[in-house]
């Protein structure tokens, strides 16, 4: 893990075309923008880790499905 300390209005850049920004710092929160392009999901930890759950969990329904699919009546 790299870690960086930045200031207020200061910013990393991630490859070419993503910038990490520090917008505010208040007691012990921070707050971030990011400029990314279109095509680059950016998501909360918290809600990455939930839509993977859901996908896995798609993926298993439509897998047992189609098993059953192939067995006969």
């Amino acid at each position: 893990m790299l870690v960086l300390t930045r200031k207020e209005n200061e910013s990393i850049m991630i490859g070419d075309n993503i910038e990490v920004k520090v917008l505010d710092v208040k007691e012990s929160q921070v707050k971030l923008g990011i400029v990314a392009p279109r095509a680059v999901t950016v998501h909360r930890r918290e809600v990455y880790l939930a839509i993977q759950e859901e996908n896995a969990k798609a993926a298993g329904t439509a897998q047992v499905e189609d098993i059953a699919k192939l067995l006969p009546s």
